[in-house]
């Protein structure tokens, strides 16, 4: 076991299979200084092969000039001998099987509480520091169904790795140097104009429609009265992108709140091009030759606008990335384009971080490989080349009751994070979000999210909760209490559900090592399923309920039992943001 794993039962008997290789190695049956970092413990797919299973056979045969199943042979041999193990057996060509002796998940009840709200944090991470950024929405408008899922996935995942160990940044981009402030600004000034009693008829084509600016319009003409009533636009072009910008950053961070979600850093665009970010990274591009003047092609597989003609421009190599053309860097006008200012923002991000994150919509997907290809080529130039994740968000299709859902009135062509939280709530949305995975297709049908069924993974894990609570709150008022002192007690229905508990840990390292939160989700899920299970055979056999008539002792066991279940549900709740209810 390393320094950097958390001290569960999993690694604990990775070190005991450590231990057992040592003597192997001291008894020459394998040579010394065996790499062992292929050697896995996890639990077999199927559970009745017993509770955990190891390669360790597998993958050091062949160093030791042996057949897997003679190494496992030597290895059951040793662990016959441990009093924590109740069998060992090779299955297959030299996998070993083995199944724990009880006392093991008696202590893994008392670890849980013992530990409480700390149970399954890891020191994995080891103080690594980690940029993610997530939502990074343009600052034009309320945030809608298109940046939800995206924010729950980024927040969701920044919270595992904090828990894992790593020192998390959440970092959004502040989009606000291109054409859609400008038109942002012509929007607002036209809901100023009416705030000041002009009648401004139909909202011209391509500004923005939606009553949201309304209240920026008012806003503006308490601050700056008349004055920019009648002027031309270049007198109040400048200060309405500054002014709208400042009132739409505040509209999504009280919008984002409503989900749960604060950032600690935000970043803007304008604030980067004008410390001369872009320059600095074209200037060490062009030095390594990753940046040339060339002539952009037309556009392939149609016919050129009439007016296009070629133009030479700074383009990236990206084709050295598998990309499959090289891609410019700035505009024919000398104005950066998304990607040239974005590779200056990730080098800035960068001289911050030991790993970056990025949380894109799946419409981002073509620019992926050449963003990576860039900022693996910056951060080089800095030191070691920073390691780079880019998750990709599928939409979501919003229903009721299986048909499309009609859009808001308040945005004026999209539904609204803050109408689907005032309408089923910010645990239902976020819980829901993380139900499947990011890079998957997924159906959110209001109906269904708040059904009370086994289907919905909402509520069968906050029904979980709300059972245990139920069942702490009837002991108290018989007057009985949680006790640890009649765990042997336990049957071994018990310890199913403590077996599925005591996978948090490793769940936890899992899910932070593949960058995937979604994975704690599933997890809850069948864990509420064991508990759900054990509390049903209570419906047919009375010696299984939690509370026992005239056996306090193993009623008290039980009520321990359900206790740090619980606990262990609200500590993978809370890594999704979501509270633990307790009562439905």
């Amino acid at each position: 076991m390393t320094e950097t794993q958390a001290n569960t039962l999993y690694s604990a008997f990775t070190a005991r299979i450590d231990a057992v290789l040592d003597a192997l190695e001291m008894e020459g049956d394998l040579p010394p200084d065996t790499n062992r970092a292929n050697v896995s413990v996890e639990p077999p797919r199927d559970p009745s092969h017993g509770d955990l299973s190891t390669n360790a056979a597998m993958v050091l045969a062949k160093g030791a000039a042996t057949n897997p199943r003679a190494l496992a042979e030597k290895i059951v041999e040793h662990l016959a001998h441990d009093p924590m193990i109740e069998s060992a057996e090779i299955a297959g060509p030299g996998f070993i099987n083995l199944r724990l002796a009880r006392q093991n998940w008696i202590e893994e009840l008392a670890a849980i509480a013992e530990l409480g709200a700390d149970y399954g944090k890891s020191a994995m991470g080891a103080g690594a520091r980690v940029n993610v950024e997530y939502v990074s929405a343009n600052p034009t408008g309320p945030m809608h169904m298109g940046h939800c899922r995206g924010a729950v996935v980024g927040d969701a995942l920044a919270s595992l790795l904090e828990f894992a160990g790593h020192e998390v940044t959440r970092e959004y981009y502040v989009n606000d140097a291109g054409g859609q402030v400008d038109t942002l600004a012509r929007s607002a000034h036209l809901r100023y104009r009416e705030a000041l009693g002009d009648d401004i008829g139909d909202i011209p084509e391509g500004l923005y429609p939606g009553d949201y600016l309304v209240p920026v319009g008012k806003a503006a003409a308490e601050e700056f009265g008349d004055r920019f009533q009648s002027l031309p636009e270049s007198e109040w072009l400048p200060i309405f992108r500054a002014f709208a910008v400042e009132r739409m950053m505040d509209l999504i961070k009280s919008d984002l709140a409503m989900l749960g979600i604060k950032h600690d850093v935000f970043s803007s665009e304008a604030a980067l091009q004008a410390a001369k970010k872009p320059e600095a990274a074209e200037a060490w591009l062009r030095e390594h030759d990753l940046v040339y003047d060339g002539v952009l092609e037309a556009p392939k597989g149609k016919a050129p606008p009439e007016d296009w003609e070629p133009v030479e421009l700074p383009l990236f190599r990206s084709t050295r990335y598998g990309d499959d053309q090289d891609r410019p860097i700035k505009k024919s006008d000398g104005k950066w384009t998304y990607f040239g200012a974005d590779l200056a923002y990730h080098m800035q991000k960068a001289e911050s971080a030991d790993a970056l994150i990025d949380v894109w919509g799946a419409d981002h997907s073509g620019t992926v490989k050449r963003i990576k290809a860039a900022v693996a080529a910056l951060s080089e130039g800095q030191g070691e080349p920073i390691p780079f994740d880019v998750k990709l968000v599928q939409m979501v299709q919003l229903l009721r009751g299986g048909e499309p859902v009609k859009m808001s009135k308040r945005s004026g062509n999209f539904v609204t994070i803050a109408d689907m939280v005032e309408e089923v709530g910010k645990d239902v949305v976020r819980f829901s979000m993380l139900t499947r995975k990011p890079e998957a297709q997924m159906d959110f049908d209001f109906a269904k999210v708040v059904e009370q069924s086994k289907d919905n993974p909402v509520f069968y894990v906050q029904y979980a909760h709300a059972r245990i609570s139920s069942i702490l709150r009837k002991a108290a008022a018989e007057g009985i209490t949680p006790s640890a002192d009649g765990l042997d007690l336990l049957g071994e229905h018990d310890l199913a559900v403590i077996k599925q508990a005591a996978q948090f840990p490793r769940e936890v390292e899992a899910a932070a090592r593949s960058r995937e939160a979604h994975r704690i989700a599933f997890y809850l899920y069948d864990l509420a399923a064991e508990f759900h299970a054990l509390w049903n055979m209570g419906n047919d056999d009375a010696e299984k309920r939690f509370i026992v008539a005239q056996n306090p002792a193993l009623s008290a066991a039980r009520l321990f039992l359900a206790s740090q279940i619980g606990q262990v549900i609200r500590n993978g709740l809370a890594l999704l943001g979501v509270e633990a209810v307790e009562e439905l």
